[in-house]
C-alpha cells in the first residue's frame, strides 16, 4: 500500500509545476519530494511527470491521477478536522488570487476580520489583473470578473460589476462632449492593456438591446486599473472604467460620466473553487465572509 505521503508530495507538485515549489509549500526538500513521487511512479508502473530542468508537467496517466488525488485528499482534510473539532475553527494557509485593486479595496478588510476571528489562520494573498490556474498553482480561493467560462471552476457570484465611460471636465470643454455612440470615434482613449494578450480591452457598450465593442486609438495604454482614473482625471482621454473605481471622483465632479444610456449590462463577479473536492473549513468561512459583498450591492 502506497503511503499517505507519497500522493500528497505528488499532489502538491502536479498544484505548483515545480519540485521546489511544492517542497517550500509542504516543507520539506525538492530532493525528497523528488524521491517520493519517483517511488510512487516506480510502484504503480506508470510515469506521472514530463521533466525539465526548470518544471514539470503531467503526463496523460498524471493528469488521471491527480483528479483522483485531488477528491480523495480532500476529504481526508475534512475528516481530520472532523476528527479534531476542528471544522468551525479553521487552520491552515488560506491561498487566495484577487484582482488588484477590487481586492485591496473589499475583499482584504474581510480577510483581515477572518483573520482575527480565526487566528490560526495563515493568509497567502496574490493581487493581480492575470487570471491564475488555480488547480497549478495551490489556490484555495480566486475571485473573478465577468461570466465564467471554465467548467473546471465551481462559481459563487459575490458581486456585480459596472462598467462607465468618464473623462475629466478639462478634456470635455477642450475636445467636446460626446452624446452619442457616432461621437466616441473622435476622441482619445485611455485604454487598459490586458494582462493575458497585451492588447487594449476593447470599450463594451449597448446600440439599444445590442452589445456591441469598439476598438478606439488609444492616447495611453496602461496595465493597472486604479490608474486608469488617474489618467481620465488627468485630461488624458475617455476611459471606460469600474464604477467603484471612479465612484467618488464623479460624486465630486472630478470626473463625468458619459452615455450611461450605452453602457453595457453589469457582470458579475463570482468567487470561484476548484470543483471535484470538497470545500475545507477555510475556504468554507472565507466564502461566508465573501457573501457580505453580495449583500451590499449585486444589481
Amino acid at each position: 500500500m502506497h503511503g499517505v505521503q507519497q500522493f500528497v508530495a505528488f499532489a502538491q507538485t502536479a498544484r505548483r509545476g515545480s519540485f521546489a515549489a511544492a517542497a517550500r509549500d509542504l516543507g520539506s526538500s525538492p530532493s525528497t519530494l523528488a524521491k517520493s513521487v519517483a517511488r510512487l511512479e516506480h510502484s504503480l508502473g506508470v510515469k506521472l511527470f514530463h521533466r525539465t530542468t526548470r518544471q514539470v508537467s503531467l503526463t496523460a496517466d498524471g493528469e488521471r491521477l491527480f483528479h483522483r488525488c485531488e477528491r480523495v485528499l480532500a476529504e481526508i482534510e475534512d475528516l481530520q478536522a472532523d476528527a479534531a473539532g476542528t471544522r468551525t475553527a479553521p487552520t491552515g494557509t488560506l491561498r487566495v488570487d484577487l484582482p488588484t485593486f477590487y481586492g485591496r479595496r473589499f475583499v482584504l478588510p474581510l480577510l483581515a476580520a477572518l483573520q482575527r476571528d480565526h487566528p490560526a489562520l495563515t493568509l497567502e494573498v496574490r493581487l493581480q489583473d492575470g487570471i491564475a490556474d488555480l488547480v497549478r498553482d495551490g489556490i484555495d480561493l480566486a475571485v473573478r470578473m465577468g461570466e465564467m467560462r471554465d467548467s473546471t471552476l465551481v462559481a459563487r457570484r459575490i458581486d456585480s460589476q459596472r462598467l462607465v465611460m468618464v473623462a475629466s471636465p478639462g478634456y470635455l470643454r477642450q475636445h467636446g462632449t460626446p452624446t452619442r455612440l457616432e461621437d466616441l470615434s473622435g476622441h482619445r482613449a485611455v485604454a487598459f492593456r490586458l494582462p493575458s494578450s497585451g492588447r487594449s480591452r476593447p470599450w463594451q457598450l449597448r446600440k439599444g438591446r445590442r452589445p456591441i465593442e469598439m476598438f478606439p486609438v488609444h492616447a495611453i495604454q496602461l496595465s493597472d486599473t486604479e490608474a486608469l482614473g488617474t489618467a481620465a482625471r488627468l485630461g488624458m482621454g475617455l476611459c471606460q472604467v469600474p464604477d467603484y473605481i471612479v465612484h467618488d471622483d464623479i460624486a465630486s465632479g472630478e470626473l463625468v460620466e458619459l452615455l450611461p444610456g450605452n453602457q453595457p449590462e453589469p457582470m458579475p463577479i463570482n468567487a470561484v473553487v476548484p470543483s471535484g473536492r470538497l470545500v475545507p473549513p477555510r475556504v468554507r468561512v472565507a466564502l461566508a465572509a465573501l457573501d457580505s459583498l453580495r449583500e451590499r450591492r449585486v444589481d
